[in-house]
């Protein structure tokens, strides 16, 4: 499994710990995983700002194996 197929779990501290130390030296090494990193490193505080009525769908906005 590639680095980059980690890094949500990575971000939300959801790995191993050994996965962990993993992920964290790549990063060190490999500029385009950490650029991929920092494109995602934020998601938890945004996440974090959500309140579950903003993730329940909306006749405006359509969720679902029917939408568009």
């Amino acid at each position: 499994m590639h680095v980059r197929q980690l890094l949500g779990a990575y971000v939300l501290g959801a790995l191993t710990p050994g996965e962990d130390r993993a992920v964290a030296a790549h990063l060190r090494r490999c500029a385009p995983c950490r650029t991929a990193y920092l494109e995602v490193a934020e998601a938890p505080s945004l996440l974090a700002l959500l309140a579950e009525a903003d993730l329940e769908p909306t006749e405006e906005s359509p969720s679902g194996p029917d939408a568009e």
